[in-house]
């Protein structure tokens, strides 16, 4: 059971990651303009997840009502966090919403390979951010990773010019991509971010 959620998760994973910054271009490209709309479709999980939470809650509820046990059944708790987890939860959907937003703005402008390539930069930023927050150690891959990507960046925008849409000034071009590093940046901030709250929680 566990290996084929695990499994499940992945494929929908894999999806999500090859199929959501396309279908964004693509609707960029049919005259799509709402950037609130596509950051908003990033982070969709949020109201769905309340969903099993709420049925979690009333399940939880009933168990104690069923126990004749009134004192119990105050106690029932809404959220079942520490109060220091819960608020680095909201402060860490706050920054991925942010983020989101970064994404989709970035991707408005510039084309799907150019943005994907910024992206993969935030694996350098990954490993400077782990290394600093969490005290991960660098290995040979990572700084092998960190030298290739930062190559690539600087490739990418020295010839900047190449893959620039035709209906899109040089400026817009500038600030999505701009928007796309900042994203990559905050997004490797927020992963070290996550281990360190799971490690202080």
């Amino acid at each position: 059971m566990k290996n084929g959620l695990i499994i499940i998760n992945c494929v929908f994973l894999t999806v999500g990651t090859c199929g959501g910054p396309l279908l964004t271009r693509l609707y960029y490209t049919n005259g799509g303009k709402r950037i609130w709309f596509m950051s908003f479709l990033s982070t969709a999980g949020f109201p769905v997840i309340l969903i099993p939470l709420f049925f979690s809650y009333l399940s939880r509820l009933s168990r104690n009502r069923n126990r004749n046990n009134s004192e119990t059944a105050e106690k029932t708790k809404i959220i079942l966090m520490e109060t220091p987890l819960f608020i680095a939860s909201i402060v860490i959907g706050l920054l991925t919403g942010l983020d989101n937003y970064l994404y989709a703005y970035g991707l408005a402008y510039l084309p799907v390979s150019t943005s994907s390539l910024i992206i993969g930069t935030q694996l350098a930023f990954n490993a400077l951010f782990a290394f600093f927050m969490v005290k991960q150690k660098f290995t040979p891959f990572s700084i092998n990773a960190v030298v290739l990507l930062t190559v690539g960046i600087a490739v990418l925008a020295l010839h900047s010019n190449g893959d620039k849409p035709g209906n899109e000034t040089h400026k817009e071009y500038v600030v999505g991509f701009l928007m796309t590093v900042i994203a990559a940046v905050l997004y490797a901030f927020i992963l070290p971010l996550v281990e360190l709250t799971y490690k202080k929680a």
